[in-house]
């Protein structure tokens, strides 16, 4: 590994090749920046240039970079404008969005971009360590393993829920699910649910349900309700964080780093779930007080997901380079400029080319420095955004709004789904509903009626349940994250109940 190493270190610091990193990042950075144009609209933009460029590790160090750049600079519209363009960045508004509104908008995109440079150059350190032992783990998880993650994923709403939402939360997750299954379903390729609208045949664009259930519910609010005594312009260019803040976060950044990149690892799995969990993970193992910060600007609640989500996608690369498995739609066109650059990734690239294999790895320690010497002297500058008159503010979510979800299917049903979906979710705001569970519920519904199809085939029935000890155990991990925070708010009640007795 030390011979490997030395040979990364030197293909990724030529002039070239530190180029390439910085290029790709400052592009993923600003890209990742815009609601709608996420990591893999602007990595299939960059393949020609990859290509053209016939060397494979640079290619791969440019592509490398705009793919953790893309997903670093994800988080901005998330805190900024509540517009999470890309799914691996949604669960950074919930608490990020809170402390912008509070005045805190330089706080939260400093802790965004520590919690990121953390995830991923930890991430980073494990991909160096276990790449080749983790490769033959991912192996061992099968259509059956992937059905049970998703229920794991799907059992942490009551981590989104506020005090006494979990009945609201589980009814917007089972309408999410129900959203996730329109369009052509896992056993046969038939159009379900689509009322005869060809533009509906393969189902509804992420991009615009995210939009319309956080962005476009915003602008709105801004039109149609006061401004809240609650916010605050405060000081957009104050970035300190202080010593008990940076106390209380580091524990969360350890653990979600090594749990983000686990999960990153898993093919399939990927940031949004790791991200989703780790927010769930760390509101669950909080004080009561913490947990009533959460979803009102905690920021355990914002590093959680930011350093989970860095971690996975670093993660990621393990299946892509060792077992030539794509983890994620990004990680597939990468897997596709490889072979364009006929580059075989699976078991043997360690061995015939450690210069790329190395070389890129070791192109993520460089990169991560990059992303956080670029984004640190910039957030007082991208924090004036808030600063915008309303007047202005409001045409400017609707516009990136739009151009989002237009450009995220390039079809102008998508516009008008965008406005019904969003005068839905306002509507649903102002009825105190979460509307955090019904994104979780779409998102992870297709992978869950897919895996569950897939496993229903294999086994010709359910009996996959109780014949893979690996699925049985990760759906009672799932029944636990259910059972545990009624359990504990029921003893909470019992508890106050008997001092109100004894008073």
């Amino acid at each position: 590994m030390l011979e490997g190493l030395l040979i990364g270190l030197q293909t990724a610091l030529s002039i070239q090749n530190l180029l390439m990193v910085i290029g790709g990042c400052l592009i993923g950075t600003f890209i990742g920046m815009l609601p709608g144009l996420g990591p893999m609209s602007i990595i299939a933009i960059m393949i020609p240039v990859a290509i053209s460029m016939g060397d494979p590790s640079a290619a791969l160090i440019l592509l490398a970079g705009v793919y953790y750049g893309a997903i670093f600079g994800g988080s901005t519209s998330s805190i900024l404008l509540n517009a999470p363009g890309v799914a691996g960045t949604v669960a950074s508004s919930f608490d990020g969005f809170p402390m912008a509104r509070q005045g805190k908008a330089g706080k939260a995109l400093t802790i965004a971009a520590i919690a990121s440079f953390a995830g991923g150059t930890i991430g980073a350190i494990l991909l160096m360590v276990f790449a080749p032992i983790l490769s033959s783990v991912a192996l061992l998880f099968h259509s059956a393993e992937y059905f049970a993650l998703m229920v794991v994923g799907l059992s942490a709403i009551a981590a989104f829920a506020g005090t006494g939402q979990v009945a609201k939360a589980l009814l917007m997750t089972i309408l999410g699910l129900i959203m996730a299954t329109v369009g052509e379903g896992a056993l046969f390729n038939m159009p379900r649910f689509t009322m005869g609208l060809m533009d509906l045949q393969s189902g509804f664009g992420f991009i615009t349900l995210a939009m319309a259930m956080f962005a476009l519910p915003e602008a709105l609010f801004l039109v149609l309700k006061p401004r809240d005594a609650k916010e605050s312009d405060g000081d957009i260019k104050d970035l300190r964080i202080t010593r008990a803040e940076a106390r209380a976060i580091a524990p969360v950044i350890g653990r979600q780093s090594i749990q983000g990149f686990f999960i990153g690892v898993l093919p399939g799995a990927g940031a949004t779930i790791a991200s989703f969990l780790g927010y769930a993970v760390e509101r669950n193992i909080a004080t009561k007080e913490e947990q009533d910060e959460f979803g009102k600007g905690s920021i355990k609640g914002l590093a959680a997901p930011e350093t989970a989500n860095n971690a996975a996608c670093t993660g990621s690369f393990v299946p892509l380079l060792t077992l030539g498995i794509p983890g994620s739609g990004t990680t597939a066109i990468l897997l596709g400029a490889l072979i364009a650059l006929n580059v075989t990734p699976g078991p043997r690239l360690m061995i015939d080319e450690p210069q790329i294999f190395w070389a890129v790895i070791m192109s993520m320690f460089i990169g991560n420095l990059v992303l956080l010497i670029l984004n640190l002297p910039l957030i007082p500058y991208i924090a004036k955004v808030l600063s915008i008159p309303r007047n202005f503010l409001i045409p400017f979510i609707l516009f990136f709004t739009l151009m989002g979800a237009y450009i995220g299917q390039n079809n102008a049903t998508e516009l008008l789904l965008l406005v019904g979906f969003g005068i839905c979710a306002t509507i649903l705001r102002f009825a105190d509903y979460p509307l955090a569970p019904l994104l979780i519920g779409f998102i992870l519904g297709g992978m869950l009626e897919n895996n569950f199809a897939r496993s229903m085939q294999l086994y010709d029935g359910v009996s996959f349940i109780w014949e893979r000890p690996m699925t049985l155990g990760l759906l009672i991990v799932a029944a636990i994250l259910i059972i545990l925070p009624s359990y504990r708010a029921r003893r909470a009640r019992i508890r106050a109940s008997g001092v109100a007795d004894g008073d």
